[in-house]
Formats: structure tokens, C-alpha cells, sequence
């Protein structure tokens, strides 16, 4: 069992910058991959980042630039750095993991950007 846990969210100013975090705990030495997802109201949950097992990075277009993912020297731990945020980047972040043959998510945080 993989428990995943974000924090780090909040609300900021377009333009600004947030950190979020993702600590996970439980099996997860054989992770296959890992990232982010959002999710706006109204709108599917949609892909923000991901690291593959082998290193592996892919960002969604509209975040290429201004967000990073990066994962922690004790790699339980995974961090998405959004700068430049826009209004449209609003949304409930989730931690998702990849773990042999099951998804993991984590509970969700909200991001908001004001204009």
C-alpha cells in the first residue's frame, strides 16, 4: 500500500510562485513513475508533469517553462516549482504515483492564482 501526501498549496498572485510537496510512504521502492496531475472545476483531471523510472521527464505544454518537477535525494519525496502562475493554473493538485500495477493519489491541494 502507497500513501501519498501533497502540501505546500495556497493562493498567490499571478505571477507569483508556489512549492508543492509530495511525501509518500509505504512500497514504493518499485515505483515505475511519478508526477503530477490538476484538476479545475468543471473541468478533467489533467496531466501538470511526470518523472519515468528511468529519469524520464515530460511536462504538459501549458506548464513547459515555468514549472519543474524534481524528486528529493531520499526519493520518497517529489516537488512540482511553479513560477510565473496564471489564473488558469488554478486548481487541485494531486501527487500521483505509479507502483507495479496500481495508481496511487494523493488527497489533493488547492491552487489558486488571483489576477
Amino acid at each position: 500500500q502507497v500513501r501519498l501526501v501533497e502540501s505546500g498549496g495556497g493562493l498567490v498572485q499571478a505571477g507569483g510562485s508556489l512549492r508543492l510537496s509530495c511525501a509518500a510512504s509505504g512500497s514504493i521502492f518499485s515505483a515505475n513513475g511519478m508526477g503530477w496531475y490538476r484538476q479545475a472545476p468543471e473541468k478533467q483531471r489533467e496531466l501538470v508533469a511526470t518523472i519515468a523510472s528511468g529519469g524520464t521527464i515530460h511536462y504538459a505544454d501549458s506548464v513547459k517553462g515555468r514549472f519543474t518537477i524534481s524528486r528529493g535525494n531520499a526519493k520518497n519525496t517529489m516537488y512540482l516549482q511553479m513560477n510565473s502562475l496564471k489564473p488558469e493554473d488554478t486548481a487541485v493538485y494531486y501527487c500521483w504515483m505509479f507502483v507495479q500495477i496500481s495508481n496511487y493519489w494523493g488527497q489533493g491541494i488547492q491552487v489558486t492564482v488571483s489576477s
